[in-house]
């Protein structure tokens, strides 16, 4: 009855089947990898986020990597804004999507030491790409100022490329390194998300908090490859019994063939 598995059509439908099934595991598994990556990473925002703020000399010094753990952590500073060494980073959105640039102040502590200081974004509204930009001025005189701590811009993690040759005061990644060496002076490792002081007249635009990510959704993902792959033998079974059936109905003779007309 089954002997139509063994026909070159069934046995690329059993081959295909047998291959989609770890298929379908194995993405099963990655999305689940995927949910634990993104839960973890959300767990770590959250914690980061509602900690106390602290002086941010307790976190980062010169020459420092800001680690995961202490991404998006409330830090706080006292000093001064050096505008005259002010620059923008290049091509960044606002929650709008418009292209623009955000503006990194160099924030004097008591010390000497510099904190980068992202103020937030501005629109590209220059007469050309290349000018910079007209850049409303943050408060003077010594200030103390709050913000998340951010680790240094790499293109890896950003995907966006280091360009050289860029205008005078134009960056494309943000780089404490890169900044104590244009500075002369030693800038601490990472660098700042403005939340208060709030510039007057909502310019620079602050940026906003990092959003979380959808992790149940890979979880759900996840869930629905295992289920396809529990399905693939059992639609494989259901597709070998309906031929099997078919196959032995047909081999059924017609008994208006095989009875003998009435003499």
């Amino acid at each position: 009855m089954y002997r139509f598995l063994l026909s070159r059509q069934w046995v690329i439908l059993t081959l295909v089947a047998l291959l989609l099934i770890p298929t379908m595991i194995r993405l099963g598994i990655w999305q689940m990898h995927r949910y634990e990556e993104r839960h973890a990473r959300n767990q770590l925002v959250a914690e980061a986020l509602g900690a106390k703020a602290v002086p941010v000399e307790q976190l980062t010094s010169a020459g420092h990597t800001v680690t995961a753990k202490e991404r998006y952590r409330t830090v706080s500073a006292v000093g001064r804004f050096d505008t005259e060494d002010e620059i923008v980073v290049r091509r960044r959105v606002n929650s709008d999507e418009e292209v623009g640039f955000h503006v990194l102040t160099p924030f004097v502590l008591a010390d000497g030491r510099v904190l980068l200081v992202n103020r937030g974004w501005i629109p590209a509204d220059g007469p050309t790409q290349t000018a910079f930009p007209r850049i409303p001025a943050p408060p003077s005189g010594q200030v103390t100022v709050t913000g998340r701590l951010m680790p240094d811009e790499t293109t890896e993690a950003s995907g966006i490329k280091n360009l050289k040759g860029l205008p005078d005061r134009q960056v494309m990644l943000i780089n404490s390194e890169q900044e104590a060496s244009r500075l002369d002076a030693p800038v601490l490792g990472g660098y700042v998300v403005l939340t208060t002081p709030e510039p007057k007249g909502d310019t620079p635009e602050l940026i906003g908090k990092p959003g979380e990510e959808n992790a149940p959704l890979n979880y759900a993902y996840a869930l629905q490859w295992w289920l396809f792959a529990a399905g693939v033998p059992l639609g494989w079974f259901v597709l070998a019994r309906r031929e099997a059936r078919d196959r032995a109905q047909a081999a059924v003779p017609d008994e208006s063939e095989t009875t003998p007309a009435p003499v």
